[in-house]
């Protein structure tokens, strides 16, 4: 099992994210993400500036799509943050809703072929092509192509997604997936999903990486880990969740009704305040051994890595602390 470290702009500000990101290198997390949700912190200069203070952690994006940004600007800020990094980066490209490319006025509905005909694109600048193309979402010219030598020709991809059709789509383009699996037990339902994909496409399963994207709150005794902070990310973000995923555990988008209709109105204190212990079930809370024995639920499901992510705990850096020392070296 490999671990990566979610830093999600809810852990403070930008330079106490980085420091974050600091601690899991240290630590021995083996990658790094930080979300690019609308309108929050922007990954791309937290990215940047990890790579420049860690020595091992692999970094990244997490949610960067093909609405809002070219597949050429991310194609050439992900080559040249590989050569800053000297091969320390992978992405997670696509989005786990449409709801947030809606604001911006996009219809999404054409999201799987503009994924596919982005994620060839990409690879084809890094590979030094000529990336001329006529599809049927893009149109470039034959002027497309990277003025100067990629540091590797692959950068690793992990596509995002959320429907059936999305997360089997991320098995047959990408290098890796990462699947919300909020709640742990929507797991297997994602990598089946997804493992359709991977064989479709011809791939060994063992060379596939499915890094789910689980919510922790995770403190020594296990006291205090129902945190403000994690109820604000419930809030915020359980109404985008896969309603088969949450049916999983009994609940479904009507549950959010409340918290949507609040967040939505600017309300974030009376959102949080309407987070039921029903919805605490999405997350993973408690001691190192619940976290422990949850992951193993998720490895069991086809998870072959953790994207440790939410509130982290009480005390994010208690919390990267304690996966340090006890939660992965267990699964070495």
């Amino acid at each position: 099992m490999r671990f990566s470290v979610r830093l999600i702009q809810h852990l403070g500000s930008p330079r106490d994210i980085v420091n974050l990101g600091i601690l899991a290198d240290q630590a021995g997390f083996d990658q790094a993400w930080f979300p690019s949700d609308k309108f929050m912190y922007h990954a791309w200069p937290i990215i940047s500036a990890l790579v420049e203070h860690t020595e091992n952690i692999v970094v990244g994006p997490n949610g960067p799509e093909p609405y809002a940004v070219s597949p050429g600007e991310i194609a050439v800020f992900m080559a040249t943050l590989d050569h800053l990094s000297q091969g320390r980066v992978a992405i997670g490209f696509g989005m786990h809703t449409e709801l947030m490319v809606n604001w911006l006025g996009f219809d999404a509905s054409d999201r799987l072929q503009r994924l596919r005909e982005a994620t060839e694109l990409m690879r084809r600048v890094w590979r030094g092509e000529n990336a001329q193309f006529d599809g049927e979402v893009y149109h470039w010219s034959e002027q497309c192509y990277l003025r100067f030598k990629a540091f590797r020709e692959r950068i690793p991809i992990y596509i995002s997604g959320f429907a059936h059709d999305d997360l089997e789509l991320s098995g047959e383009l990408g290098d890796g997936s990462l699947p919300m699996v909020t709640p742990p037990e929507s797991a297997r339902l994602m990598a089946a999903r997804i493992l359709k994909g991977v064989h479709k496409a011809g791939k060994d399963p063992a060379d596939f990486d499915i890094c789910g994207c689980a919510w922790f709150s995770i403190s020594e005794d296990g006291k205090g880990t129902k945190t403000d902070t994690l109820r604000d990310i419930l809030a915020y973000f359980g109404n985008y969740l896969d309603e088969e995923a949450l049916g999983t555990v009994g609940l479904s988008q009507a549950h959010f009704s409340e918290t949507q209709a609040l967040v939505s109105a600017g309300d974030y204190a009376g959102a949080r305040a309407a987070v039921t212990p029903e919805m605490m079930q999405l997350a993973i809370t408690g001691t190192t051994k619940d976290a422990i024995a949850k992951i193993e639920m998720l490895a069991e499901a086809g998870v072959t890595q953790v994207s440790v992510g939410g509130p982290l705990g009480p005390d994010p850096r208690e919390t990267i602390r304690l996966f340090g020392e006890q939660v992965i070296p267990y699964f070495r």
